[in-house]
């Protein structure tokens, strides 16, 4: 509410003992979107050893965890990932970040924002050109507030099919 004291809250490096609350916020953050598709709890399974793995590679993924004074409160994961080396001044070193989720009742907070600019100073610390992320429109002003444009020269296929062969 409104009148209740601001929380106190932290952003640390997410732990393998984390593990099991991210994957069921995932859950919970993409079932909210679509219909799941899997049940949760073999979700949860499938996802906790995706992140497991995951965070056994922190020169390759990152995650951290926001906590305020009752617990876990949001996620963020960034995968760096680089170009093929090129002879012109063109940047090789980009991130992706993904799973920005915050908790329901502490959304509004800031953490989701302190959350991100975790992540972005992360990348910037390890010399990385651009930072991208796919985020459904209704986010978009999030993103856009800091610094994130719609570049011109990504293209996607989205289902890995080529022309004509999808049915």
């Amino acid at each position: 509410m409104a009148d209740d004291p601001p929380r106190a809250w932290t952003i640390r490096v997410a732990e393998t003992r984390d593990v099991p609350t991210l994957a069921g916020w995932r859950y919970d953050f993409r079932a909210a979107e679509t219909r799941a598709q899997e049940p949760r709890a073999a979700f949860i399974d499938r996802c906790v050893q995706w992140m497991h793995a995951r965070l056994a590679e922190p020169d390759r993924w990152h995650a951290w965890i926001a906590q305020d004074d009752t617990g876990p409160a949001g996620q963020i994961w960034t995968q760096i990932f680089d170009k093929v080396p090129n002879p012109v001044d063109e940047a090789e070193a980009h991130a992706y970040i993904t799973n920005l989720y915050v908790r329901p009742s502490v959304r509004g907070t800031g953490i989701g924002a302190a959350l991100l600019h975790t992540a972005i100073d992360w990348c910037r610390t390890r010399g990385v050109h651009s930072v991208l992320l796919w985020a459904p429109a209704d986010r978009h002003a999030l993103y856009l507030r800091h610094g994130f444009v719609s570049p011109a020269e990504i293209l996607e296929l989205a289902d890995g099919a080529p022309p004509g062969a999808r049915a």
